[in-house]
């Protein structure tokens, strides 16, 4: 029972990181179905930055560092979705979709050039960062605590303070709701835009490093994230927007991934006799099934995908 807590906590973690991310993305009116490359390519900035840092490091600096480089990643990778999105109009549903592609292929190149750059014979698509990876955890008697748990946490109550108590948060959600509204009252409808594209780039960077650490010690780069970012997009819907209700969903959603990975400690699953691949499947079954019933009374930003036009009224 501690290993399913300990294991709902850290995938939700996940989930809540980038569904914050896509949860102000759309807010201020672009659609970021591109979550899953940058969450790739978060992970990638991390990886390799838990890989080079020196031994003996104090743990503070590593997870600020490591947290830093996965930040900054996800921010320059969402970039491009901003700027073909807000800057030239495009479709942001193909552009999210092209850096889907993008990232996980990006990644595998970038990947086995420096492997094969530190061994020919080195071809694979794996980084190992066991040492680094460390600092992240502590036990806390038989329970496993990883600090992410707590930056989950805080990045939560932030995103509700930011989004619905601060004039920031109130001008990217007018932006998202009515941006001809808000461009008339001085609002600069691109700018809060493009920082709300560069805010789904830091959660989604820094949810993909949560997601390479929770439970292994090297990641290969083929694997991708398994799906977690349009997991993430479906936690958002669930939790229509709002930061505490994504919370809630997160957890939902974490607590059935997190039972694929310990079903067997539990007799009465067991006796069932089904196939570990239904377990694997469960959240994703979940969430077709949660958006069949929630789709149709989703409150998504009224803007949400549609280039704004400085002429149109």
């Amino acid at each position: 029972m501690l290993l399913l807590v300990q294991y709902t906590l850290i995938f939700a973690s996940v989930l809540l990181l980038v569904a914050l991310g896509g949860c102000f993305s759309e807010h201020s009116g672009v659609i970021n179905i591109g979550l899953e490359g940058i969450m790739v390519m978060g992970a990638l900035g991390g990886a390799l930055t838990m890989k080079y840092l020196p031994a003996g490091m104090a743990a503070p600096l590593v997870i600020l560092l490591v947290i830093l480089a996965s930040v900054l990643i996800g921010m320059i990778f969402s970039l491009l979705l901003g700027v073909a999105a807000i800057r030239f109009n495009a479709d942001q549903t193909l552009v999210g979709t092209a850096l889907n592609l993008l990232g996980p292929a990006a990644a595998v190149v970038i990947v086995r050039a420096i492997n094969t750059a530190e061994s020919v014979d080195n071809v694979s698509s794996t980084v190992a960062y066991g040492h680094a990876k460390k600092a992240f955890i502590m036990n806390i008697g038989r329970f496993e605590f990883n600090w992410f748990m707590l930056i989950a946490f805080i990045m939560l109550i932030v995103s509700y303070v930011v989004l619905y108590k601060t004039k920031f948060g109130l001008r990217l959600c007018a932006c998202g709701e009515h941006p001809q509204a808000a461009d008339s009252v001085g609002i600069n409808v691109y700018k809060m835009r493009y920082a709300g594209v560069l805010i789904s780039g830091a959660l989604g960077g820094l949810g993909g490093l949560v997601y390479i650490t929770a439970g292994v010690s090297e990641w290969k780069f083929e694997n991708g994230v398994a799906g977690f970012g349009f997991l993430a997009l479906a936690v958002m819907i669930f939790g229509q927007w709002r930061p505490i209700s994504i919370g809630l969903a997160a957890l939902l959603f974490g607590f059935f991934r997190a039972l694929s990975n310990v079903y067997t400690g539990f007799d009465a699953l067991v006796a069932l006799k089904l196939p570990s691949t239904l377990y694997n499947m469960l959240p994703y079954i979940i969430s077709l099934v949660v958006l069949v019933f929630v789709s149709k009374k989703s409150r998504a930003p009224k803007a949400e995908g549609i280039p704004y036009d400085k002429g149109q009224r």
